[in-house]
């Protein structure tokens, strides 16, 4: 893939559940563009939230399907059900493969970073430097850096359960394996992390 997009959907309280047939639905109709790879809602962090990742070979791809969305008269079929949708576009690391669909935990967590406005080419390196060994601990869906609005990056980790998480970043960080030396030195203090789970028509389990 060449292009991703990160939308999410705030809902009303307890909505994602009610969303997702429509979700589903508005994802899979015949004129949609690009590819579903990860639908989950939130669980620890900003809650009554959808997050869906899509991928695009080309950016002509991802604007269509933006306009499909915007110009929509019921935007995910569920537009009763929502306060707010946000969509952001994305280029990958350039060391990162495109994401792999499959099964790889029942966890997500989408972690967003943002940098000081000359820090995103240093932090790829940083990141490419760390990325190998960190990712032998556990496994990293993407990274990836906004193309649009402020200067941020965001990951995208899988893990069985929550507890795994804090027991391999406890042990990345002990063995100096995480964070990437000096990359933190080019991030702001502007940072969000969120747990979610897997939706079950997501092809990210």
């Amino acid at each position: 893939m060449q292009y991703y997009e990160l939308t999410t959907l705030k809902t009303v309280i307890f909505g994602a559940g009610k969303a997702a047939p429509g979700i589903q639905e508005f994802l899979a109709a015949p004129d949609a563009q690009g590819t579903l790879l990860g639908a989950w809602f939130s669980d620890i962090g900003s809650l009554n939230e959808v997050y869906l990742l899509k991928g695009f070979e080309n950016y002509d791809a991802l604007i269509a399907e933006r306009k499909r969305v915007r110009l929509s008269d019921n935007p995910f079929n569920c537009v009763d059900l929502l306060l707010n949708i946000d969509m952001q576009s994305y280029l990958p690391f350039d060391f990162m493969p495109p994401v792999q669909t499959g099964e790889f935990g029942k966890v997500y967590e989408i972690r967003t970073y943002h940098t000081r406005l000359n820090g995103l080419a240093p932090t790829i390196e940083k990141w490419r430097e760390a990325v190998p060994a960190r990712a032998e601990m556990s496994a990293l869906t993407i990274a990836m850096y906004a193309i649009d609005g402020s200067p941020r990056f965001t990951q995208i980790w899988p893990y069985a359960s929550a507890n795994e998480r804090a027991e391999v970043r406890a042990k990345s960080v002990a063995e100096g394996v995480w964070p990437p030396k000096g990359g933190p030195d080019w991030l702001t203090s502007d940072m969000t992390s969120t747990l979610a789970i897997p939706m079950p028509f997501s092809p990210l389990q």
